[in-house]
């Protein structure tokens, strides 16, 4: 911000300086011109739109994207995703009333005939995969490459059946609650799924999103409390190298993550808020979780429905063991636990890049806010037919985390709105999910706190911001803020330079130091409109004289008669006017 005043002061000195020299500089032939543009400058009107200079200049350097530092934060060790550091920037963030008013009307209307449609849809999709496999694929080693393809296959179409629950769960299903929960519970029970345990541990995890304490889910570690894990990076590096050990550590994380994540969360909490401690989605009792009345994840009447939710694991348990007993192990782990196996790799994967990267921050205390975190959240690419399967879960992810409670088939139209009216806060990485997933992997380990934020440092030096000067020389361009420096090639509104030899200054079009400029250019424009406003053609002189009548023509004969007058008086006022206005610049760049 420093960086802003002092270019607002800068700019206010320049401009008034050169007003000056426009009011001292000679007059071209045409008396009646040379007054009229004089008039113009000393009317009423221009004296009492000049105070007013000041805090136009600070309104437009407002609007102004710099790129500067000043506005991300100590970048260093910090690496760049496909977002180019847009969630690092320090802004303002709406309320959810502001995000919900430009949404359209029918965003929360739940329809239970198309939600019933979109759980049938998934469900007969997945037995239709299982049925296939059961006649057509052997139960021969030979063919364990086509299992694998089906273990693919089921469990990415599987995964549509585990979001739909996960819409049952949100209250996004239907307004029946018995109807919704009946559903969410026959399909996360059919998936391993405690339905209201998970319930309630996803809720806080969508009320603190990206709080680094109170988090719920992929809540990263800080320099202090990872250096167990980051001595393990080290380690690998020393003993292979620095990039195969690297690599090596980066297989391992993608690995435990995308396996054996989801088992180590239900059972013990892993990866979840450090407040909580130890919890546990099946016994809700300490040692098993602990946390006290104010930390604990399942509170008071919560621990019922834990217990409740463990009824249907044991049954699904029940129905697996006999399933096995009457087709042998094999046959039951081949068309189920693997395709299951997949299933919860979408879901880790999902959680873990809808809500982290390098570039994304977290926060805490008074610094975090609902809508912040929510905002924290990340769209990404994942294409059309998975798009189609999971029901948009990822592409549409935002919305989803600024209210939970909108179907999946609304969310779009939602998420072309909020990107639309809020482009600044708006997350979308275009990154491929391969790579997007290595990244994550890789370089989200622990955090550090660097001003109001925490962020990932495990990268080294310090990014350039990606076309920040470009960015900023649009937006100036566009604003038209006096500025030193050349016309940018794509000025929407190409401001006049100054002639003489130096600097060159551009200037807001219509200033009075702009208008000086063009007399001494002796620059024409043509247009009747044109004509009138500006008073430099023959048409617009005629009728300007017509209007204002004698009075004008006096001023006119005057001015042929005593052109040094007129000058000395134009530098007295333009003098003046550069001691008052370069004070309130000073003024304005010690705030």
């Amino acid at each position: 911000m420093f960086a802003v005043k002092t270019a607002l002061a800068t700019a206010a000195v320049c401009g008034v300086m050169d007003s000056a020299m426009a009011f001292m500089a000679p007059m071209p032939a045409g008396s009646a011109a040379r007054m009229a543009t004089s008039h113009r400058m000393h009317s009423p009107a221009a004296r009492r739109s000049a105070p007013v200079a000041l805090s136009s200049l600070r309104a437009t350097a407002a609007s102004i994207d710099t790129g500067t530092p000043d506005l991300y934060g100590d970048l260093t060790g910090v690496q760049l995703s496909g977002l180019n550091g847009k969630a690092l920037k320090e802004k303002e963030f709406p309320n959810k009333k502001e995000v919900f008013s430009v949404m359209p009307k029918n965003t929360w209307d739940r329809d239970d005939k198309i939600s019933l449609m979109y759980a049938a849809i998934s469900t007969a999709l997945t037995l239709g995969a299982g049925a296939l496999a059961w006649l057509y694929i052997p139960m021969q080693l030979a063919f364990l490459p086509v299992w694998a393809f089906y273990w693919w296959a089921a469990g990415t179409i599987a995964t549509g059946c585990w979001v739909i629950a996960h819409e049952c769960g949100h209250g996004a299903f239907s307004d029946n609650k018995i109807l919704q929960d009946t559903v969410g519970y026959i399909m996360h029970t059919a998936l391993m799924v405690p339905y209201f345990s998970w319930q309630r541990s996803h809720a806080v995890h969508h009320s603190k999103t990206n709080h680094l304490f109170e988090g719920e889910t992929h809540v990263p570690y800080t320099m202090e409390t990872g250096k167990k894990t980051l001595a393990k990076k080290k380690a690998m590096q020393k003993v292979f190298g620095k990039t195969l050990g690297a690599l090596v550590y980066g297989a391992i994380r993608v690995v435990s993550h995308l396996v054996f994540g989801w088992p180590a969360y239900l059972i013990a909490g892993v990866t979840g808020g450090p407040v909580r401690g130890v919890t546990n989605h099946f016994i809700p009792v300490k040692p098993f979780s602990t946390g006290d009345k104010n930390t604990e994840l399942f509170p008071g009447a919560w621990k019922k429905k834990v217990w409740l939710s463990d009824v249907g694991i044991l049954a699904m348990v029940g129905v697996l063991t006999a399933w096995a007993m009457k087709f042998g192990f094999w046959h039951m782990a081949a068309l189920y636990l693997g395709p299951l196996a997949v299933t919860n790799c979408w879901l880790v994967l999902y959680t873990w890049l809808q809500h982290t990267d390098v570039d994304v921050p977290h926060y805490e205390g008074k610094n975090w806010s609902f809508i912040k975190g929510a905002f924290m959240s990340i769209d990404r690419p994942y294409g059309p037919l998975f798009d189609f399967l999971h029901h948009r879960i990822g592409s549409t992810h935002v919305v989803h985390h600024i209210d939970c409670t909108i179907p999946h088939y609304r969310a779009l139209a939602a998420t072309k709105a909020v990107e639309k009216n809020f482009p600044e806060h708006y997350l979308y990485d275009p990154t491929p999910l391969p790579q997007a997933t290595w990244r994550v992997a890789t370089g989200c380990i622990a955090v550090e706190q660097r001003g109001p934020k925490w962020v990932f440092v495990q990268g080294e030096g310090k990014p350039a911001l990606p076309a920040a000067s470009a960015k900023l020389d649009a937006a100036t361009t566009n604003a038209n803020p006096p500025t030193c420096g050349k016309v940018p090639k794509r000025a929407a509104h190409p401001a006049r330079c100054h002639s003489g030899g130096g600097p060159r200054l551009l200037w807001p079009a219509g200033s009075m130091a702009q208008e000086g400029h063009r007399l001494r250019a002796g620059r024409r424009r043509s247009g009747r409109e044109q004509s009138i406003e500006s008073g430099r053609t023959e048409e617009g002189r005629s009728r300007s004289v017509k209007e204002r009548g004698g009075e004008q023509q006096e001023s006119s004969g005057w001015s042929a008669r005593m052109p040094h007058q007129v000058r000395r008086a134009r530098a007295a006022a333009g003098s003046q006017q550069f001691s008052q206005q370069s004070k309130q610049a000073v003024a304005f760049s010690k705030k």
